[in-house]
């Protein structure tokens, strides 16, 4: 800490009492809210010894839920980033009317409940919905089936990437763009070349981000899914309905599997930080009108 010049007012920051009261508080937040319950999980998951886990974990119901969350992890993801750097590009590299009206329909997910979103699905795409009669008569299964769970993923999801991207393109300008652009490189040329190199490290940590949500989303999913044991079950809904069916340690061995895909998470931000993916601060998508380039 810096000396203080005499004569100069104390901060609030030199008080000893305050500082160290501050970081106990922090520190002991930290330890009930984030630390004890992951601790609890890696504690009752092995309660009954390494053997109950391994059967838990290899459960055929246990087993078709981490394969589907797999799978809609690996569908919803790549749309999603793809439509995140569209996004970016877009909203950052050209002008066009409607661009602040993009920016707030991207931000919605943030901002409507994840199970409005699939009560929402369930009226334009179930039975009693907008396209439920015709998807019917085509007899095209929208909700209880993969494809609901991977739209209501998508929805929630979409911002991830596209959120990373923005602030760190207006940043950067549009000056190398428009040079290569102006050196006869086309568009895919330009951002493969130019673009991509500049962000990549951006755009991994919001891939990563938004991996995450999709594996551990549960409020969408669980409207959307029908909650069918062993077909339509992703893990974390898996693990509500192991708790329900009084099998705790069952439950905690699944729940694992979430908690080390966080831990994995955290790990995979602090490296791309330190490689230089760090985030720009800012309350939204842009911290101010005058970010979004003219």
């Amino acid at each position: 800490m810096t000396a203080r010049k005499p004569g100069t007012a104390p901060r609030v920051g030199d008080a000893p009492l305050f500082r160290y009261g501050l970081i106990g508080v922090v520190v002991a937040l930290s330890l009930i809210i984030i630390v004890a319950p992951l601790a609890v999980i890696g504690f009752e998951a092995f309660s009954k010894g390494l053997a109950f886990f391994g059967a838990a974990i290899a459960d055929a119901d246990t087993l078709s839920a981490i394969g589907l969350t797999a799978l809609t992890a690996l569908i919803a993801v790549p749309i999603n980033t793809a439509f995140g750097i569209a996004a970016a590009w877009a909203i950052t590299k050209f002008d066009f009317p409607g661009r602040r009206v993009l920016l707030i329909v991207i931000e919605i997910p943030f901002s409507v409940s994840p199970i409005v979103a699939g009560v929402a699905y369930l009226f334009v795409y179930g039975l009693q919905g907008l396209f439920g009669p015709a998807l019917q008569s085509a007899d095209v299964k929208i909700l209880f089936a993969l494809p609901g769970i991977v739209l209501a993923s998508m929805f929630v999801t979409a911002p991830f990437v596209a959120r990373e991207l923005i602030p760190l393109m207006q940043a950067q300008g549009r000056d190398l763009e428009e040079a290569a652009t102006s050196l006869g490189a086309s568009g895919w040329r330009t951002f493969f070349s130019v673009t991509l190199p500049n962000i990549k490290w951006a755009l991994l940590y919001g891939v990563i981000l938004c991996n995450s949500r999709v594996m551990g989303e549960f409020g969408a999913v669980s409207v959307v899914s029908g909650n069918i044991r062993g077909e339509t079950n992703t893990l974390p809904l898996h693990i509500e309905l192991l708790y329900h069916d009084y099998n705790a340690v069952g439950a905690f061995a699944a729940a694992s599997i979430l908690a080390v895909l966080a831990i994995v998470t955290l790990i995979a931000k602090v490296l791309l930080e330190r490689q230089g993916a760090g985030r720009i601060s800012r309350p939204g998508l842009v911290s101010s009108p005058a970010e979004v380039p003219k």
